[in-house]
């Protein structure tokens, strides 16, 4: 589970960083002083918005080595047959898909995968010993055909363009609501008061909270066509089938919350609204009736 939620917390930083540090700057009192320009407020939120997203996507495959522990394996000098095996694969998937041969990676945890990256063409793919040791060769290639799929779909991008747009308008909301609050219901006709500030706050939570629905609704989706994806690379869905079966019956390994949606399996979720991966009986009912052409 350490996809998903290790980029939706480096946003959430990287947001609120420099939200604080622009109204350090005084940019919302200046906004706020000249009658609160709408104009000027969205270009704010989408620099706000965006720089968390953007800088979360360059930094994720260092994010992703640092909290999982994964160990790049030397394609020239892999320290033994799994290891060489695993990146034959890995880069025979990729030349498939028509991507770069992104890095391979093991780490040590229950069964999981993930694949990450800001270019489809310098990704990395990694394997937990868990999953190497649950399943077979067949049900991996799979496993490992699902993740070469989110990267040749450009996932990554994509949900990264999706965080920015909602961050923007979660920054672009709150003020306004914040400048509702303050001016028509407290009557404040000085600058900007304290219900400012605590309405900008509050609602950020709030519709941050919100905003994370989509991006789990996005996120959904794009395991249903990384399935599909995997099948086609391999010609058939019975590997994949086998083993989102398989996983289905087996304890998944959590992920760093930032990088959760990038595993095959998904974790624990306050609500399916909020779930990263959709249930493994609904992604194999879609997979088999997937095209594979």
């Amino acid at each position: 589970m350490k996809r998903i939620v290790l980029f939706l917390l480096t946003n959430l930083a990287v947001v609120l960083v420099l939200s604080a540090t622009m109204s350090a700057l005084g940019v919302g009192r200046y906004l706020t002083a000249n009658g609160l320009d709408l104009s000027q407020l969205l270009v704010f939120a989408a620099l706000v918005g965006f720089t968390g997203s953007i800088v979360s996507l360059l930094l994720s495959k260092t994010m992703a080595k640092a909290s999982t522990g994964a160990r790049v394996i030397d394609p020239q000098a892999p320290a033994n047959a799994r290891e060489a095996w695993l990146v034959d694969t890995v880069h025979q998937l990729a030349d498939r898909a028509g991507i770069g041969r992104p890095e391979v990676a093991i780490y040590e945890g229950a069964p999981n995968a993930f694949a990450t990256g800001a270019f489809r063409n310098e990704a990395l793919v990694a394997v937990s010993t868990g999953l190497l040791e649950s399943m077979n060769e067949e049900e991996v290639t799979a496993v490992l055909g699902h993740e070469v799929s989110h990267i040749a779909n450009g996932d990554m991008v994509t949900l990264t363009l999706i965080q920015g747009v909602v961050n923007t308008f979660v920054v672009f909301l709150a003020r306004v609501v914040g400048y509702f609050v303050d001016r028509a219901l407290l009557k404040n006709e000085r600058d900007v008061g304290v219900g400012y500030y605590v309405t900008v706050v509050v609602c950020e939570l709030v519709f941050g909270i919100l905003a994370s629905v989509i991006v789990a609704w996005f996120s959904r989706m794009r395991e249903y066509r990384a399935d599909a994806g995997s099948a086609r690379l391999l010609s058939s869905r019975e590997p994949m089938i086998h083993a989102l079966a398989r996983l289905g019956g087996l304890e998944a390994g959590e992920l760093p919350k930032t990088f959760e949606a990038s595993g095959i399996s998904g974790g624990r979720a306050i609500s399916a609204l909020f779930a990263s991966h959709p249930p493994i009986a609904s992604r194999i009912a879609a997979l088999q009736s997937a095209p594979l052409a």
